[in-house]
């Protein structure tokens, strides 16, 4: 079976969403570090869909792994191109699968193999908007203060040697740092994990690491960059070796890495963006004053519900 690529576009099924915009016209607007299958499933997503629907080609993902080459190694051949399969019942009851190609996804970087490239891409001219995904423990942290954890050894390494950083916030602090010194626009830092007030949490972050590096530097990042909050909502579960061969079988092709979704995203985030944004919001993303309350709404709704499933399946023994 042929490998995904844009020359295998044409010969799909006609059911399969490819991109309807010219991708060797995508500018990388967003740098989003943590590439795993909820951004490609969500963020990249939503950002298709935008750019299907406004053809505002200034907004194309470079996605950055922090740690493994995986999704690199897997997606490179293919262009960034990958397929989101989206899950759900019909009326009847009976399983179906809708299948839409990702083609915003136009650079893949390693960060161990060359953190002087993903510095330079947060630097660029035309980057906009980092994003992340990097998990709790990505923030280096204390998850009950807040406060950065000064002796985490990423942190320690970073601060000694910012030119060749490891962590997530090595990366955004350096970076920030290189279009302080050339004289760049500011960008928005935007986090996408599943944590309480995201957006207050990494600026906290930010600035206190900053102020360790360069107190001018962290002036500057207070008074220009902006953290708005978002609230991300869509199971995303792991692709397997049966969802792969279903995958491959519907799209007539191999596609390294596909990932699955459910038919169902909410994403709500505080419209604070200081160097514009895409129209996510053509693309069911809602664009709000205040998160807080969407927050505990998913904690009590759907966070409280399925933790309360799952105990009481325990109890039935199921």
């Amino acid at each position: 079976m042929e490998r995904l690529s844009p020359h295998t576009l044409v010969r799909l099924p006609a059911g399969v969403v490819c991109p309807g915009y010219d991708r060797t016209a995508l500018k990388t607007g967003i740098v989003h570090l943590g590439l795993g299958a909820f951004a490609r499933a969500h963020l990249a997503a939503v950002n298709e869909a935008a750019l299907q629907a406004s053809g505002d080609l200034c907004w194309g993902i470079a996605g950055v792994s922090l740690r493994s080459p995986d999704t690199r190694d897997a997606l490179a051949p293919q262009r960034g191109l990958y397929t989101l399969a989206l899950r759900d019942l019909d009326p009847t009851g009976a399983p179906r699968m809708a299948l839409q190609l990702i083609g915003c996804l136009r650079e893949l970087l390693v960060a161990p193999e060359d953190p002087a490239a993903v510095v330079a891409l947060i630097a660029h001219p035309d980057t906009r908007i980092v994003s992340l995904t990097v998990t709790e423990k990505g923030y280096c942290h204390d998850p009950a203060s807040g406060a950065l954890q000064t002796q985490h050894p990423d942190v320690q390494h970073d601060l000694a040697a910012l030119d060749r950083p490891r962590s997530a916030l090595g990366f955004i602090v350096a970076g920030l740092r290189e279009r302080q010194r050339q004289g760049l626009a500011p960008v928005t830092l935007l986090s996408l994990d599943n944590l309480p007030a995201n957006g207050q949490l990494l600026r906290g972050l930010v600035l206190d690491f900053a102020a360790r590096v360069d107190g001018a530097l962290a002036d500057w990042i207070a008074a220009r960059c902006s953290f708005p909050c978002s609230m991300v909502d869509r199971i995303v579960p792991r692709t397997t070796d049966e969802d792969r061969a279903l995958v491959h079988a519907a799209l007539g092709a191999q596609d390294a890495w596909p990932v699955l979704g459910e038919r169902f995203l909410d994403w709500v985030l505080e419209d604070a963006f200081v160097a514009n944004r895409p129209a996510w919001e053509r693309s069911g993303a809602r664009f709000v004053q205040e998160v807080q309350p969407f927050e505990t709404l998913k904690l009590r709704m759907v966070n409280g519900t399925h933790s309360a499933l799952a105990y009481l399946a325990l109890l039935a023994g199921i």
